[in-house]
């Protein structure tokens, strides 16, 4: 696991910028994420997977990124993420797919 002041340095400059603009806020939101992740049955690698699909289901390019570098920071493996994408063939459709792929290796091509 990588210390806190690494994983913040990974984060997207607006999104850090944010973040020292209104810590209160980005306190709330990641207590909030903290809260909603440990009330249901899903373990952690589980959750990061559900939470790519929905990114990949809202067309979420940044989330895709984040939540692609969060699942394999966690130990979900290359193939794992890239099943996720598949996956969204026939739900979201080959075009939407295709840009998620392109999302996902943004960040697993880079490893």
């Amino acid at each position: 696991m990588k210390p806190a002041s690494a994983k913040k340095s990974q984060l997207p400059a607006p999104f850090r910028r944010f973040g020292e603009k209104y810590p209160a806020v980005m306190r709330a939101y990641e207590t909030l994420g903290q809260t909603v992740g440990q009330v249901g049955p899903l373990d952690e690698p589980t959750r990061e997977l559900v939470k790519l699909a929905l990114a990949i289901g809202a067309g979420l390019e940044g989330a895709v990124h984040s939540h692609t570098r969060r699942a394999r920071a966690i130990g979900c493996s290359p193939e794992q993420i890239r099943h996720v994408a598949l996956l969204a063939t026939t739900t979201l459709g080959f075009p939407r797919m295709m840009a998620a792929w392109t999302w996902v290796e943004d960040v697993l091509g880079r490893h």
